[in-house]
């Protein structure tokens, strides 16, 4: 899953402590909205939401996890959490899940998880008639939701957070098609579209970066810097010798870059990876 740009990102700060003290606060007025939760200041307290707590721990949780896996680690274990919400084990305990309830007797943490199995069960039917428990969270925070399986969220939670961030990731990508279609029409190229998926990529959370291809991000700043015209079929940049990339694309190849020229004729052409 790749998903749209987020307000905060604990790998860009490595700062657990800087991104709990920030979402708690942001969600004293935000999260509140929809959860009920209030949050007040005024003779030196603070009343902090349920689930700006709980955010902060999956903030420490995701840090820790982050640093402990390697990224093919990682990337497996995203699959494997992602299984759990989405794929085949969802699919075979989906009455189970619909039936969860938090271990709480907190009323503002089972009227979220309740509303959260209204908005997956009426979202699986095609429809959008009950609103998003989490629609008003950043990318970074939905993340930590989609990926938490410490049991601070029930599955339908995590489920109705994935639904949230692959919204604004489709939204992204109609914005961003449109633009590089744009690009090319007017100039030949497409090198601001392959700056802004670069850019894109950079911003998610480390386990969403972990699905995609190692060399996803050398790849795009490869084609940035070549500033191919895809009309005249001329490189316009002042990148290197074209078979530098072809070289560096295939590094991890087990075939050697002289016996694929061997095998296939190679050709410039606008690619972006799509990973649903």
């Amino acid at each position: 899953m790749v998903s749209s740009i987020g307000s905060y990102s604990t790998a860009q700060t490595g700062n657990a402590v800087a991104f709990k003290a920030a979402s708690a606060t942001e969600l004293v007025s935000d999260a509140s909205k929809n959860q009920g939760a209030s949050g007040t200041q005024g003779g030196g307290t603070l009343t902090i939401s349920t689930l700006a707590s709980q955010l902060a721990d999956s903030a420490s949780r995701a840090e820790a996890r982050d640093k402990m896996l390697s990224r093919s680690e990682l990337a497996d274990k995203a699959n494997s959490l992602l299984d759990q919400i989405l794929g085949d084990a969802y699919q075979a305990n989906k009455a189970k899940y619909n039936n969860e309830v938090p271990k709480t007797d907190d009323p503002e943490l089972l009227a979220r998880a309740k509303q959260a199995t209204e908005f997956v069960t009426s979202s699986d039917r095609g429809s959008r008639s009950v609103k998003n428990p989490f629609g008003s969270l950043s990318r970074e925070q939905l993340s930590n939701i989609i990926y938490d399986d410490s049991g601070n969220y029930t599955i339908n939670e995590r489920r109705a957070a994935y639904y949230e961030s692959d919204d604004r990731e489709q939204a992204w990508r109609v914005k961003v098609a449109a633009q590089a279609m744009d690009e090319y029409n007017r100039t030949g190229k497409m090198t601001n579209f392959f700056s802004s998926v670069l850019d894109h990529f950079k911003e998610l959370p480390t386990i969403e970066q972990a699905q995609y291809p190692k060399d996803y991000a050398s790849d795009l700043e490869s084609k940035i810097s070549r500033d191919f015209n895809y009309r005249t079929h001329q490189a316009e940049g002042k990148s290197e010798n074209p078979m530098n990339l072809i070289e560096m694309l295939f590094a991890q190849s087990p075939l050697q870059t002289d016996e694929l020229f061997q095998k296939k004729n190679i050709t410039e052409s606008p690619t972006v990876r799509s990973n649903t």
